[in-house]
């Protein structure tokens, strides 16, 4: 869709989810969620005003693994538009940061320098955690949990980098909720979609959704939705935890925001099954709705 049809059909949201949809999404969701081995967590809602799609568990804390990442990047762009050339400011890395999950900084030198901008974009598609570590360092933990807490993000909390198992021995956990998460996603793609000014300016938001298209993990939600459906997506993965959240459909003509967690579930692949198995469930209902 082109993003000026994209823009210009903002208006088309009026209809909200039926009673009878929710409850039987709801229904379906609570089956998966009992056949699951641990504890799943979901949220899903359209752009319309009025219930979600579906909450299930969806206030309750779970380990956010890498999908907090969203919010140190909305924290790259916010803090943008208050000060001239945060994207472009310069890191320096140090080889002693470098830790596992760190494909794209796994081959830089001691005393590179890479921009806020150049780490943004390998933290969500490939997941580099140093790039994430770099990113905290940079902003600040306080900062970035300001930002979440100015997008209503009232249960998150980043309390630590990644892989600093000093914090995890004192149980810092870096903790959200597929509604906190959900409601993140929401107020990019709205902003997005609306040309309207929501945790950022419009044309952050859609950078944002443009980064997330080009994540390469795409077991999760992605791997539930019919092929070629469009999906920005930031997924998180930690023992006993798979995690993943996405707006589906960014540029189309029905939206929704799909928010999917997990914890005490170290059967991953009855985690992935579940994952799948709600985002089916949740692209039907929504596709019947909006019908």
């Amino acid at each position: 869709m082109k993003r000026a049809a994209f823009i210009a059909g903002a208006g088309a949201w009026t209809l909200v989810p039926s009673a009878v949809s929710a409850a039987s999404l709801h229904a379906k969701v609570h089956a998966i969620a009992r056949a699951m081995p641990g504890t799943l967590g979901v949220y899903a809602r359209s752009l319309a005003s009025g219930p979600p799609l579906v909450a299930y568990h969806a206030t309750e804390r779970f380990p956010t693994a890498s999908i907090i990442k969203v919010l140190i990047m909305t924290t790259a762009y916010a803090m943008a538009e208050i000060k001239r050339h945060v994207l472009s400011a310069k890191i320096t890395y140090d080889s002693s940061q470098l830790i596992g999950g760190s494909d794209f900084l796994s081959g830089a030198r001691d005393g590179e320098r890479f921009t806020v901008k150049q780490l943004i974009v390998p933290m969500i598609q490939v997941s580099d955690n140093t790039a994430a570590n770099l990113l905290i360092g940079h902003f600040g933990v306080s900062t970035i949990n300001a930002v979440g807490a100015r997008a209503g993000m009232s249960r998150t909390r980043l309390a630590r980098k990644f892989m600093d198992y000093a914090a995890i021995e004192h149980h810092n956990e870096n903790v959200s909720t597929p509604a906190d998460m959900a409601h993140l996603l929401y107020l990019i793609e709205r902003g997005a979609r609306e040309d309207v000014h929501t945790i950022v300016s419009p044309s952050h938001c859609r950078t944002m959704i443009e980064i997330m298209l080009g994540q390469t993990d795409r077991d999760g939600i992605p791997a539930g939705l019919p092929p070629r459906v469009s999906v920005a997506n930031k997924t998180g993965e930690l023992d006993g935890t798979r995690n993943d959240i996405a707006i589906v459909e960014p540029f189309g003509d029905s939206p929704f925001v799909l928010a999917i967690m997990t914890k005490d579930a170290y059967d991953y692949a009855a985690s992935y099954d579940a994952i799948h198995a709600v985002t089916r469930a949740t692209y039907s209902a929504a596709a019947k709705t909006f019908a």
